[in-house]
C-alpha cells in the first residue's frame, strides 16, 4: 500500500467516525500532492459537506465542473451536485449562472436546457424560460415533457391560454395520459388561487379519468376556496365513495386542513372527528385540537367587552 492510499484510507476510516475535521486535513494534504485526480478532490468535497462547511465544498465541486465543463463528453456530475447544493441552498442566481455555463457547452442538451428552465422559473425570468422551452421544441417536438414545462413557463408568464394549448399538445402527444397532464394546468391555476379555473381543468381530468379520488378531493378544495362548503362536502364524498375505504380517513383529514387554511374552523373540526371516526391517527387527534383551539380563540375575540 503507498502512503496516498494509506492516508485515504485514514481519512475515510475518520469520515466513518464523525472526525471530519481531521479527514479534511488529510485529503488536504493529499490533494496538493495529487492534484490531478479528481477521485481525491470530490472525497474532499463530500468531507466538506458532510462537515457542513457548504462553502468549502461548493468550492470543490466549482472546481470539479471547471474540469467537466469543456470535455467533448460532459459527465456532469459536478454539475448535478452544484444544481442540488444551489437548490438546497436558495441560491438562485448562482444555480440559473451554473446552467448557462453549461447550456452554452452543451447547447443542444434537453436535459441542462430543462435544468435551465427550471432555474428561470425559479427567478421569475419566465419570458427566458418560454424562449428555452421553445428553443427545445425545435430539438424534439414530440417530447410530452417540453411541453408540460413550457405550459409552466407560459402560465408564470401569464399566457393561460397558451398554458392551456401546450398542456393540451402534451395530452396529444400522449393521450392515454391526458388526465395527468391537465392536472398539472389545474394545480397552477389552483396556486394561484384562481378556483374557477381550476375547477373548470379538473373537470376535465376527471371527464376522462373518473375514478381517481384525488382529483375529486383537488374540486373541493377549490370550492372550499370559493366558500362553496356545502358544495365540497358533496365533492369529497364522492372521493370517499370512489377511493379504499382505508383512505377515507385521510379524506376527510385533507379537507379539514383545506377548512382550516379557508378559516372555516367548525367545518374542519367536523371534517377532522370524521377522519378520527375512520381511523384513530394521532396527526388527525393533533389537527382537530387545532382546530378547536382556533374556534375558541375565534369566540374569545369577537365576544364583546363588558
Amino acid at each position: 500500500m503507498t502512503d496516498k492510499d494509506a492516508k485515504l484510507t485514514q481519512a475515510e476510516n475518520l469520515l466513518k467516525q464523525n472526525q471530519h475535521s481531521q479527514a479534511i486535513k488529510i485529503l488536504k494534504e493529499v490533494y496538493k500532492k495529487n492534484s490531478s485526480e479528481e477521485s481525491i478532490l470530490l472525497k474532499l468535497a463530500w468531507a466538506y459537506y458532510d462537515s457542513g462547511d457548504i462553502k468549502q465544498a461548493i468550492g470543490c465541486f466549482q472546481e470539479l465542473f471547471e474540469r467537466e465543463l469543456p470535455r467533448k463528453v460532459f459527465a456532469g456530475f459536478a454539475f448535478d451536485e452544484l444544481v442540488r447544493i444551489y437548490k438546497q441552498e436558495k441560491d438562485f442566481c448562482s444555480l440559473v449562472e451554473i446552467c448557462q455555463r453549461a447550456v452554452a457547452s452543451q447547447p443542444d442538451d434537453i436535459n441542462l436546457l430543462m435544468e435551465l428552465v427550471n432555474a428561470y422559473l425559479l427567478t421569475g425570468r419566465s419570458q427566458e424560460a418560454c424562449a428555452v422551452c421553445e428553443k427545445m421544441l425545435n430539438l424534439e417536438s414530440d417530447n410530452s415533457a417540453i411541453y408540460c414545462l413550457w405550459g409552466n413557463a407560459l402560465f408564470t408568464a401569464g399566457l393561460f391560454a397558451e398554458s392551456e394549448r401546450a398542456y393540451l399538445r402534451a395530452a396529444r402527444i400522449d393521450p392515454e395520459q391526458e388526465d395527468y397532464y391537465l392536472f398539472k394546468l389545474a394545480i397552477l391555476f389552483q396556486e394561484a388561487e384562481n378556483h374557477k379555473e381550476a375547477i373548470r381543468i379538473v373537470k376535465r381530468c376527471i371527464a376522462e379519468n373518473p375514478d381517481n379520488p384525488l382529483y375529486y378531493c383537488f374540486w373541493g378544495d377549490s370550492l372550499i376556496g370559493l366558500n362553496q362548503i356545502k358544495e365540497a362536502c358533496r365533492i369529497y364524498d364522492q372521493a370517499v365513495q370512489c377511493g379504499e375505504r382505508k383512505d377515507t380517513g385521510a379524506y376527510y383529514n385533507r379537507m379539514g386542513n383545506s377548512l382550516m387554511k379557508a378559516r372555516r374552523f367548525s367545518e374542519a373540526a367536523l371534517s377532522f372527528r370524521k377522519a378520527l371516526e375512520q381511523e384513530t391517527n394521532p396527526a388527525y387527534y393533533n389537527n382537530l385540537i387545532s382546530a378547536c383551539r382556533a374556534i375558541e380563540h375565534e369566540d374569545g375575540t369577537q365576544k364583546p367587552s363588558s
